[in-house]
């Protein structure tokens, strides 16, 4: 199964960009539909983020449209969250997840490995 690992949270004021990375190993992204999920204190883990095996297409929760974009390197085996134009209500441990589930996955169950998390704390 393959192992995924989150890099580059942070503490940042509102209106600022953050880069997240997941790096993978273990075994090949290329087979994976590549997504980030968010999970803020006493809420529950919601998706953010979603792109297809070749990077072709992605998909995003309303609320960050226009603001965040993910992207992936297969060749490097690893997935990206761009974060423009933070807001407070973007704190959260942000999850990296691959799953081969069919269609455009959005939903924890979907997921068949995870990341152990980056925190990213945005104050205004």
């Amino acid at each position: 199964q393959v192992q995924l690992l989150e890099s580059g949270g942070g503490l940042v004021q509102a209106g600022s960009s953050l880069k997240l990375s997941c790096a993978a190993s273990g075994q090949s992204i290329s087979g994976d539909k590549m997504g980030w999920f968010r999970q803020a204190p006493g809420k529950e883990r919601e998706f953010v983020a979603g792109i297809a095996r070749n990077g072709a297409s992605t998909y995003y929760l309303d609320s960050v449209k226009g603001r965040f974009t993910t992207t992936r390197s297969n060749l490097k085996n690893a997935v990206y969250l761009q974060m423009d134009n933070l807001k407070p209500e973007d704190t959260g441990v942000y999850y990296c997840a691959a799953t081969r589930v069919v269609g455009t996955p959005s939903s924890p169950t979907d997921i068949d490995a995870w990341g152990q998390g980056t925190q990213v704390t945005v104050f205004s």
